[in-house]
């Protein structure tokens, strides 16, 4: 069976390829207002991220220890210093006052619940069928292929609902999807054999495929004109992956 970091290896070199096809392929914007990167609310933010994380890592082997409470009063902290710089320079990379603007908060727990409700199923699942029925990682991750290659497939053909579908009417569709799926998939592990996951994994590859396409032209969409990159960036933050069309 293949090592992990084979997989992470090929992973960083396809990343290296789509970098170098980026720079000769798509074309550079610049937003209008000018400034300055915000560097301090981007690493405010990052490190809140990485206390965070480490937090829930570190949690999983105690929640009531010491490493574990420092770290989120220090995501908690860094959460309030990363408030203060965003209120106070001129070009914040989130712009607060945003949400108070129902679009920009619709779009921001959509991908909450995207994370949460998607992507968090499915980092586990695989490893509960490797447990419960048995099967190799190379095995799981064939049948985990067909989720998300109908994801990626629906994504980039869901350009074609644009005109006829809003985005918010698509992005309910596939949670309404999703949890279709989700709910054809209970009682496949008591069934012992992985042919029971089939019409769920299906189901939930067409509506995580809606989301992806749908969520990131929402966050456009929540934003001013100007300010198209930081509702784009957004969406990734919270837990989605997919091309951002139809920015303003």
């Amino acid at each position: 069976m293949p090592d992990w970091r084979v997989a992470y290896g090929v992973l960083g070199a396809a990343a290296l390829v789509v970098a170098a096809l980026g720079l000769r392929t798509l074309s550079e914007s610049r937003a209008p207002r000018g400034g300055r990167p915000d560097l301090a609310g981007a690493v405010t933010f990052g490190l809140a991220l990485v206390a965070l994380v480490a937090a829930l890592t570190l949690g999983r082997d105690g929640w009531l220890r010491a490493p574990v409470g420092l770290l989120l009063l220090a995501a908690v902290v860094l959460v309030g210093v990363f408030a203060l710089v965003e209120r106070r320079g001129s070009t914040p990379m989130i712009d607060l006052s945003l949400l108070r603007h129902r679009p920009f908060l619709a779009s921001s727990a959509s991908g909450l619940f995207t994370g949460l409700a998607v992507i968090g199923l499915f980092s586990f699942l695989p490893t509960l069928l490797q447990q419960t029925l048995g099967l190799s990682a190379m095995s799981t991750a064939w049948l985990f292929l067909l989720w998300s290659g109908l994801s990626f497939t629906v994504a980039l053909q869901a350009r074609r609902l644009a005109g006829r579908v809003s985005s918010r009417h698509q992005l309910a569709l596939g949670f309404l999807l999703h949890a279709a799926g989700v709910l054809t998939m209970l009682g496949a592990l008591d069934s012992g054999s992985w042919l029971r996951l089939l019409p769920g994994l299906v189901i939930a590859g067409v509506g995580s495929g809606l989301l992806n396409a749908a969520l990131p032209l929402l966050s456009v969409e929540s934003v001013p004109a100007a300010r198209a990159a930081m509702g784009s960036g957004r969406s990734r933050r919270s837990g989605t992956s997919g091309p951002a069309r139809g920015s303003r």
